[in-house]
């Protein structure tokens, strides 16, 4: 059964960095969002879903911007994002993307998407499962904001969704209609935001690009087997820890990025004794190892990257490996980590 997410959100450093652009001081947003004054410190702050809900009222109260949810998502940079969502940004296609951030978020967050297609639409919502309260309306517009600047980034063109539904009444800014190009439906039941479904078959120019070095610096070192003439055993793992964050890839996945038939990868694999689930297996195996030394990278974050559909299977998958839980591996092989995890700021 899968495990649902601990109530717990991150506020990266990049998080301040933009705020700090919008002409905002850390320092009064934490003082009116009553947290700990130190919180914008730290490389990655953790806060509760209510904190988090506290934090983005802070900012819609000192900026008294209607527009400045878009304004901050179209100035991030999209390296600064975490591993398991920059992913999203290298998807096959618009689909691909979103079902990614959505694994990501289901494993790693306690914020949901729910994403459902039906005729010519792609419905979106965004469910915070932790919450007492709505969203506050910044945190509802950064969410379909950064969603449709996923696309409009992976296709290189300026998406427009059909229509975008806030259950708040009607501003009367004109800044939603300007940043989103569609109607904006006030007043609605709940919160959602509309796509075309035909833009979601839209493919992303950079597709499967290197992603070694975004996900992990443990991770550059593979980046040559390819070109090192190594045994096609290698070769297949490289391709498969490079392509596991989108899911299960299969022997036809890897045999296009490798430049050969589905038969002859198949043969190919088999003259070196081994079989595709036997490879499938060991890339999962190695590249767990390596993140899980790399101590940045969480560990729900780590099984999303494996392809896992919960933190659950991964934590099985790796018992059996390992004889021992992710997290304790860590603890034996990442030496510091404990003394890592006592210096993150508390907000309990």
């Amino acid at each position: 059964m899968t495990r649902m997410p601990a109530d717990r959100c991150r506020v990266p450093h990049a998080f301040w960095i933009a705020i700090e652009r919008a002409g905002l001081r850390p320092s009064a947003v934490l003082r009116k969002a009553r947290l700990p004054a130190t919180l914008h410190l730290g490389e990655q702050g953790l806060v509760t879903t209510a904190q988090f809900f506290a934090l983005w009222r802070a900012i819609e109260a000192l900026a008294a911007d209607p527009g400045l949810a878009f304004r901050l998502v179209e100035h991030t940079e999209t390296a600064v994002h975490p591993p398991s969502s920059l992913a999203a940004f290298h998807a096959r296609d618009y689909r691909d993307a979103l079902l990614r951030l959505a694994r990501f978020k289901r494993l790693c967050s306690p914020e949901m998407l729910g994403i459902s297609e039906q005729a010519g639409e792609c419905r979106i919502t965004v469910d915070w499962i932790h919450a007492t309260d709505p969203a506050p309306s910044i945190a509802v517009d950064v969410d379909f904001a950064s969603l449709v600047e996923l696309g409009r980034r992976g296709t290189g063109s300026r998406l427009a969704p059909l229509r975008v539904e806030l259950v708040r009444p009607d501003p009367k800014t004109g800044v939603h209609e300007a940043f989103f190009g569609c109607r904006i439906r006030y007043a609605a039941a709940r919160n959602l935001l509309v796509l075309r479904r035909a833009d979601l078959d839209r493919p992303f120019p950079n597709y499967n690009p290197e992603l070694l070095d975004i996900l992990s610096p443990a991770l550059a070192t593979t980046l040559g087997e390819l070109q090192a003439g190594s045994s096609i055993r290698s070769q297949v793992k490289v391709v498969l820890k490079r392509t596991l964050a989108s899911g299960r890839p299969d022997l036809s996945d890897v045999a296009r990025d490798l430049g050969m038939s589905d038969r002859t990868l198949q043969r190919r694999i088999t003259e070196e004794g081994a079989t595709f689930r036997d490879l499938l297996v060991e890339a999962r195996q190695e590249l767990g190892r390596q993140l899980l030394a790399d101590r940045s990278t969480d560990v729900d974050e780590i099984a999303c990257l494996l392809g896992y559909q919960d933190t659950t299977s991964f934590y099985r998958a790796f018992r059996i490996w390992e004889g021992v839980t992710p997290r304790r591996w860590r603890e034996l092989h990442a030496p510091g980590t404990g003394d890592r995890a006592a210096t993150t700021v508390s907000l309990h």
